[in-house]
């Protein structure tokens, strides 16, 4: 995809929701970033604060003062927002956002689903706190994978970055469904994460004496990203999908490893050639790497970058392809992807200013 020119004046960005651990990675990304500069910090419970007073272990220029985040202020101050939001509350903040001419990103669930309907169902608490009648908006806005979505991410006013778990989930399945190159039914996703995947607040599961020595599935029978990654495997495949995703909680801060069960058409397709089928289809995409057949990705390898390592495996005593794919869920999970879509949207090339190698071990 050609990029347009960007400008030379730094392009400005509003992060709201900033001491978060979203608001967090983005700012550490985009205060590094050549083509970027944060002008407006935005919060509810922390307005009025000064930034090192919240933060002072990632210092910013002048140590600002976090804001109420008042659409003409942010509006004023800045072209683009970084909404990383409590699920629900991005909708009340966004339509104002958009009549004043800010492009957004958001990075909560609040419009990754085509349908507003769909939302209130699945975000049936949220939307009983958030009244909404912006379905317009729902079916607008981006679904933010740009390996899949870049040309509309880059003309978007709205876009919707994904969550952690569809993330590293679709970016194994998806070139496999558009080739049609497996069955749609009976798919099955198994899933782990570290314990920064539930956010910044406190939640007793999370406390070290409760996750530490202990790997536990949770949100076994309709966890919300299910019907997210239904939805955009439907979309691909052009055909109704329902599969099985069953989450578990690791005792590690960050990184997220999906595995993808699915059965070949074709039984005789091998493992060589489920990687060219990968290989191919991210290409000319620099945030995913395709390992070597029978090298498997490990949450180590991405850990503070904005790279998916996706591997694939067959097996033909059984039909099954195994696809594995592994990303930092707070970077390429979340803030990183964000800003990838950021730079789509400013013209900019999708890696720029992103971390991509690790820090290993």
């Amino acid at each position: 995809m050609a990029m347009a020119s960007p400008s030379t004046a730094p392009q400005r960005v509003a992060v709201i929701g900033a001491s978060g651990y979203g608001g967090l990675q983005t700012l550490r990304l985009l205060e590094g970033h050549p083509h970027f500069q944060v002008t407006f910090l935005g919060g509810e419970r922390s307005s009025g604060k000064r930034w090192s007073e919240l933060t002072p272990f990632l210092p910013l220029p002048d140590d600002p003062v976090v804001q109420v985040p008042e659409p003409e202020a942010i509006a004023a101050a800045a072209d683009f927002a970084v909404l990383s939001l409590p699920n629900g509350l991005a909708s009340q903040l966004v339509p104002p956002l958009l009549e004043r001419g800010v492009r957004v990103v958001d990075l909560s669930a609040d419009y990754r689903y085509r349908s507003l309907a769909q939302w209130q169902e699945v975000y049936a608490s949220e939307a009983r706190s958030f009244p909404r009648s912006d379905s317009d908006l729902c079916d607008e806005a981006v679904y933010g994978l740009p390996e899949w979505h870049g040309e509309r991410i880059a003309q978007a006013r709205l876009v919707a970055a994904p969550g952690c778990f569809p993330t590293a989930s679709l970016l194994g399945l998806l070139p496999f469904l558009k080739q049609g190159l497996v069955d749609v039914g009976g798919i099955v996703i198994d899933a782990k994460t570290g314990t920064s995947g539930g956010g910044r607040a406190a939640k007793e599961h999370l406390l070290l004496a409760e996750a530490a020595e202990a790997v536990a599935p949770y949100g076994v029978v309709g966890h919300r990203h299910t019907s997210e990654i239904e939805q955009i495997a439907s979309q691909v495949a052009g055909l109704q999908i329902q599969l099985q995703f069953t989450p578990h909680l690791l005792p590690m801060v960050r990184g997220l490893l999906s595995t993808v069960y699915c059965r070949l058409r074709d039984p005789g397709l091998t493992a060589d050639d489920c990687t060219t089928v990968l290989r191919s289809a991210y290409r000319e995409s620099p945030c995913v790497e395709v390992l070597p057949v029978g090298t498997y990705p490990s949450t180590k390898w991405v850990r503070h970058t904005n790279r998916a390592l996706l591997s694939v495996q067959a097996d033909t005593r059984t039909g099954q392809l195994i696809v594995m794919g592994a990303v930092d869920n707070l970077l390429k999970g979340q803030a990183g992807q964000g800003v990838q879509c950021l730079n789509l949207m400013a013209g900019l090339a999708p890696a720029t200013g992103l971390p991509l190698l690790p820090f290993y071990p």
